[in-house]
Order: structure tokens, then C-alpha cells, then sequence
């Protein structure tokens, strides 16, 4: 089988690069690397720099590759960023994804697993988040992604693209040689293991009169491994299903402040904390149902303990600031 991947250059595409390239695929990556480098590139994989607007150099690729499918992971991907500049994530992420669709419909590659998110639900009116609950996004990057999943229901129904949409929430830990590193990092779990390395004086709690046990935001974390096991089941599933939409999550919920004692647990390490405002455009609490994909392609979490994921990061972690 042989796949593309845009975005395969970041976290998440980087890992399910990996995870194609161990089960014996063949693979190329599509990445403009913005927010990540080629150091980032496992060994095996070939790789094309370019953004989606590129079109003449993605027709090129997606010709010549004769794929079997496309995992699309390439988007901005930051919420308080994206409430300062929507015009960014509207072109990077919508406009970006249907210049995908249409050079894909333009060279007859119809199977694509979709990297969305939970930002599309909003505030959820009930937990855990069920796929077929309101989507109302609170935040230009929820939007983006939802205009997008929108595209693919036309593209699907008018031009036969088989497609799966994977909403997954906070995602986290890291595999063999491989982990979470933005340039610049803005992720909760990743600034906190600087704070414990001593890399930053402090990690910042935003907002603590939400309507949660504590306080703070609560948040379903899922392990990147298990993330990457249901984009593969999720490919896999479109030989027999034209479309598919699907929550990837733990269903627990932990807060800001839980994240961080399991930190302080995991590395032993005090990290001190500082509480600010809120943020604009935060939900309280975000918590999936994964039943669905439970029940239709078998996957399950393999990580199901906070501490156990972070305990992963923490030893990626203090390899990568070793360097």
C-alpha cells in the first residue's frame, strides 16, 4: 500500500508516518514545514516540501504517487492563535483542505482520513461528546476544521470521495524516538515538562472560575499511539464504508490543575504555577464518547491513564532538551 501524508513532518502525521513505514507501506510526506523541520522525517519515508495552495507541485505529486490514500493532518492548529488571526487558519486549514479535495478529485485519489477536532463542538451541552451532538465552534480554528468537514460531505455525496473525519481531543505521550515539539510550543503538557526541567519558570493556568470540580478546564487526553492505531483502522475501514465520522478520546476528563500534579507525580520535579485569565474561546469541558469507533472498527485505548501518558512524554522530553 502506499500512502501520502500532509503534515507527516509534525506530531501527529509524524507518528502515523512512523507507524506506516513499520508496517511495511510505502509513504510520502507533504509538509511546507512551518512549524516543524526535516530532522523531523523518519528514515524510508519520501519527502515533498510544499503548502497545499502549491497546486501545479501537489497535482505532480498525487500523479505520480498513485496513491491508495491520503491522511491529511496539514493545518494551523492553535485556538488562542487562531482568535487573533481567523484569516489564517480560514486560508491555511478551509482553503488549504479544498485545494487537497479538488487536485485529489483532479487525479483520482478518493480515500482520505481527516485530522479534525473536538474545537468543532463548542460547548458541548452534554458529556461525554457524542458525533452526532451540536457543532458549534467557539473559535476560528473549530470552524476551520468544520467547513472542512463540510467540503468532504459534498465532495463525498457529488464526486464519490470516500472519506473518514477523526474529531480527536488533547493529544499526548509519545512513541519510540518520537514525540511532541512545536516550534513554538503552546501545549499544555510539553510546557509543563519544561517547567519541570527548569526550561521556563512557570506554566500558566487560564482561568479558574470555569464551572469544573476545580475550576480549571477539563480536558480527554489520548495517547498519540492510540491516536495513530485509529487512523489506520479509520483508512482501512473505506474499502467498505463510503463515509465515516468518528470521536477518538480516552471519555475521562482531567483538569488543568490535574494535569499538573500528575506531572509533578511523574517527574518529581516542583513546577510552579502562575493563574491567569481566561483565555478567550476555551470550552470548560471537552470529553469524547468513542463508542462508535469502538463498535464499528474495534479500536480501543491502550493508554488509558494520564500518568502512564505523560510518563512517555517526560522520558521523550528529556532526551529532546538534551540535545
Amino acid at each position: 500500500m502506499n500512502y501520502l501524508v500532509t503534515g507527516g513532518a509534525g506530531y501527529i502525521g509524524g507518528t502515523v508516518t512512523r507507524l506506516l513505514l513499520q508496517r511495511g507501506y510505502t509513504v510520502t510526506v507533504y509538509d511546507n514545514l512551518c512549524h516543524s523541520n526535516r530532522t523531523a522525517l523518519p528514515d524510508g519515508a519520501t519527502f515533498v516540501q510544499g503548502d497545499l495552495a502549491q497546486r501545479d507541485l501537489l497535482i505532480d505529486t498525487l500523479s505520480k504517487g498513485k496513491f491508495d490514500g491520503v491522511f491529511h493532518f496539514a493545518a494551523l492548529i492553535e485556538a488562542g492563535e487562531s482568535m487573533n488571526r481567523p484569516d489564517l487558519y480560514f486560508r491555511n486549514n478551509t482553503v488549504g483542505t479544498l485545494s487537497l479535495l479538488e487536485c485529489m478529485q483532479n487525479t483520482g485519489a478518493n480515500h482520505l482520513v481527516f485530522s479534525s477536532t473536538a474545537a468543532c463542538y463548542g460547548e458541548p451541552k452534554r458529556t461525554p461528546i457524542q458525533e452526532d451532538d451540536e457543532l458549534l465552534p467557539t473559535n476560528p480554528y473549530g470552524e476551520s476544521k468544520l467547513l472542512s468537514e463540510s467540503m468532504m460531505k459534498w465532495f463525498g455525496s457529488q464526486m464519490g470521495l470516500r472519506y473518514a473525519i477523526l474529531r480527536y481531543f488533547n493529544v499526548a505521550g509519545a512513541v519510540t524516538g518520537y514525540g511532541e515539539a512545536h516550534e513554538p510550543e503552546s501545549h499544555l503538557i510539553p510546557l509543563i515538562l519544561d517547567a519541570a526541567l527548569g526550561l521556563r519558570d512557570s506554566i500558566r493556568i487560564y482561568g479558574q472560575d470555569y464551572p469544573t470540580p476545580d475550576g480549571t478546564c477539563v480536558r480527554d487526553y489520548i495517547h498519540v499511539q492510540d491516536l495513530a492505531d485509529a487512523h489506520l483502522l479509520a483508512m482501512d475501514s473505506l474499502n467498505r464504508q463510503n463515509r465515516a465520522i468518528y470521536n477518538i478520546g480516552n471519555g475521562q476528563g482531567f483538569s488543568v490543575r490535574q494535569v499538573i500534579e500528575s506531572a509533578r507525580r511523574v517527574t518529581g520535579r516542583d513546577i510552579h504555577v502562575i493563574e491567569e485569565a481566561r483565555r478567550p474561546g476555551d470550552p470548560a469541558v471537552l470529553v469524547a464518547s468513542s463508542d462508535r469507533i469502538m463498535r464499528d472498527l474495534g479500536w480501543k485505548p491502550n493508554f488509558s491513564d494520564l500518568d502512564s501518558i505523560i510518563a512517555s512524554a517526560w522520558e521523550w522530553h528529556q532526551k529532546l532538551r538534551a540535545k
